[in-house]
C-alpha cells in the first residue's frame, strides 16, 4: 500500500516536501478510516431519529409556524402603516401646497388692495393739495386787495391830514386862513 501511494504522490528518485508529507499523510487516514469494517446502527439511533423528527415537527407547529405568522402579521402592520403614512404625507404635501397658492393669491389680493388704496389716497391728497393752493392763492389775493384798498384809504387820510395840518401851519403862520 506505501509503494502505491509513493508512485501516486512523488517520484520514487526524490524526497517528499513538506506540503506533500501533508497530503500523504491525509490521505493515509483517509484510507485507513474506509478500510475499516462499518458498524451497524443498533436499535436506539432508529429511536433518537424518531424523537429528533417527532420534536422538529412539534416545534414546527408550536412554536415556529405561529412566530412565523405573528411576524408576518407585523411585517404586514408595518407596511399598512407605511402605506397609510406616506398617503398622509402626500395629503400633507398636497394641503401645503395649496395653502401656499392660496396664500400667494391673498397676498397679491391684499397688495393689489394696498395699491388702489395708495392711488386713491395719492388722488385725494392731490385734490386737498389743489384746493388749499387755491385757497391760499384766494386768500392772498383777497389780502391784496384788501392791503391796496387800506393803503389807498391810507393815502387818502394822509392827504387829508396833511392838507389840514398844512392849513393849520398857514393858520398859525399867516393868522388867515388859506384859499
Amino acid at each position: 500500500m506505501v509503494s502505491v501511494l509513493n508512485t501516486y504522490f512523488w517520484e520514487p528518485d526524490s524526497t517528499p516536501s513538506f506540503p506533500r508529507a501533508i497530503k500523504q499523510a491525509f490521505v493515509r487516514a483517509w484510507i485507513k478510516r474506509a478500510l475499516r469494517p462499518h458498524v451497524l446502527p443498533d436499535l436506539s439511533v432508529l429511536w433518537v431519529i424518531f424523537f429528533v423528527l417527532l420534536l422538529t415537527l412539534l416545534l414546527n407547529q408550536l412554536l415556529f409556524k405561529p412566530i412565523i405568522r405573528v411576524i408576518k402579521a407585523r411585517t404586514g402592520a408595518v407596511q399598512d402603516a407605511r402605506t397609510l403614512a406616506d398617503s398622509a404625507n402626500r395629503q400633507a404635501g398636497d394641503a401645503l401646497r395649496e395653502f401656499e397658492g392660496r396664500t400667494r393669491a391673498a397676498r397679491a389680493e391684499v397688495h393689489q388692495q394696498m395699491e388702489a388704496t395708495r392711488r386713491a389716497a395719492e388722488e385725494q391728497r392731490a385734490q386737498i393739495v389743489a384746493e388749499a393752493r387755491h385757497r391760499a392763492e384766494a386768500t392772498l389775493a383777497e389780502a391784496h386787495s384788501r392791503l391796496e384798498q387800506e393803503t389807498a384809504a391810507a393815502r387818502a387820510r394822509i392827504e387829508d391830514d396833511a392838507d389840514a395840518i398844512a392849513n393849520s401851519i398857514a393858520q398859525r403862520i399867516l393868522g388867515r386862513q388859506p384859499r
